[in-house]
């Protein structure tokens, strides 16, 4: 029953992570408009590698820490810096995305493989993500940091960013309207959730130096 439960959980927070519009998922969907499905499935594919091994890393660190609150506080302080300026570059310095014209140009299926992990590495917030997210669960005694259960838990970030890049790749078209105005807007919209995020990590901060 604890695989299960590792395997949904772990489905379902990729899902959560990933699903809002973001650079690799968007690539993906343009990719499939331009150059067809198995260029898509290729990209996919390479982002996917590199999101496994992103998880796990993050799992690996999460253990570590999970017993050194300092180093918990740290990481909310790097964390706050980190997503303070953030922030500041996408509400005030970032100019606004432009839609492209013009049809993108025909790339092997090997190319775009790479392309998917290349952009995939870029991303660095899937470690801390999943480092609070299985550090959180684990404080709820939800997960466990045996190597079945990180393994399964892995595996269903796996099936659960796959699932979100199929659904892209599928029903894009139908949505395209609404994600170019999302795209247009994507620099507030980071922005402010970035902004969110900050706010709590500086009232969680401020609360460990004041208890």
């Amino acid at each position: 029953m604890n695989l299960i439960t590792s395997l949904f959980l772990g489905f379902v927070t990729a899902f959560v992570g990933i699903t809002p519009p973001g650079l690799i998922n968007m690539t993906a969907a343009k990719v499939n408009l331009k150059e067809g499905k198995r260029s898509a499935y290729w990209f996919v594919l390479g982002a996917v590698i590199i999101i496994f091994f992103q998880a796990a890393l993050a799992i690996f660190f999460a253990q570590f820490i999970k017993e050194r609150p300092d180093v918990i506080v740290l990481l909310r302080e790097v964390g706050f810096g980190i997503f303070a300026a953030l922030t500041i570059y996408f509400l005030l310095i970032a100019k606004k995305p432009k839609k492209k014209k013009g049809k993108m140009k025909k790339k092997s299926t090997s190319t775009r493989f790479f392309l998917g992990m290349l952009l995939s590495a870029l991303n660095f917030f899937p470690i801390p993500y999943y480092v609070f997210v299985s550090v959180t669960l684990a404080s709820y005694n939800l997960f466990y940091f045996d190597t079945t259960n990180v393994f399964t838990f892995v595996a269903g970030v796996v099936l659960g960013s796959f699932f979100v890049f199929y659904c892209y790749i599928t029903f894009f078209q139908k949505i395209q309207d609404k994600t170019d105005y999302l795209m247009r807007n994507m620099n507030t919209i980071i922005g402010s959730i970035t902004g969110l995020i900050s706010l709590i990590t500086l009232i969680n901060i401020i609360r460990y130096y004041l208890r």
